[in-house]
């Protein structure tokens, strides 16, 4: 009675084809597949735009630079 046999899970896919249909379980089949494929490839690239590359880094290093030279710019203004 814990587990269900061989035979159990017989009669309910025969019950699941008679009410669906093998062409939308198909399909149904087809489009689960490429929801985990598209999972899978958006879960590789999250994973890849993790790692900062040296070209954020060096963006980066440049904006702050701007910033800081505007910042003085400012005090310049300010001043006089």
């Amino acid at each position: 009675m814990g587990s269900f046999s061989i035979w159990h899970w017989l009669i309910v896919l025969v019950i699941v084809m008679m009410v669906f249909g093998t062409k939308k379980l198909k399909n149904m089949g087809s489009d689960l597949g490429s929801a985990v494929k598209g999972f899978k490839d958006g879960m590789r690239d999250a994973s890849a735009d993790d790692k900062p590359a040296e070209a954020d880094k060096q963006l980066a290093a440049e904006a702050s630079a701007k910033k800081e030279a505007i910042d003085v710019q400012a005090k310049e203004k300010a001043s006089s």
